[in-house]
């Protein structure tokens, strides 16, 4: 089964995290499917980058995003890119 979840990296007291989709019994750093955003909760504001077309495919065929990965989906949505005047 696959999930849509955190992978840290970055150093000690530093963390920096990729969402990415891997199967639900590797390690929280094993090889990944796919990188589909980046959070990274150190910095003032929190930055956080996430690619919803890809996330939706993945949830589309059957990955389960992690309660993070949901939660972050929720309070950062894209927004819709200005049509070109």
């Amino acid at each position: 089964m696959l999930m849509i979840r955190l992978a840290r990296f970055g150093s000690k007291k530093k963390p920096t995290y990729r969402v990415v989709v891997i199967e639900k019994e590797r390690a929280r750093d094993g090889r990944a499917v796919e990188i589909v955003g980046h959070y990274n909760p150190v910095c003032q504001p929190q930055v956080v980058s996430l690619k919803l077309d890809r996330i939706e495919h993945w949830i589309k065929s059957g990955a389960q995003p992690s309660d993070t990965v949901a939660r972050l989906m929720k309070k950062y949505p894209v927004a819709e890119p200005a049509a070109a005047a």
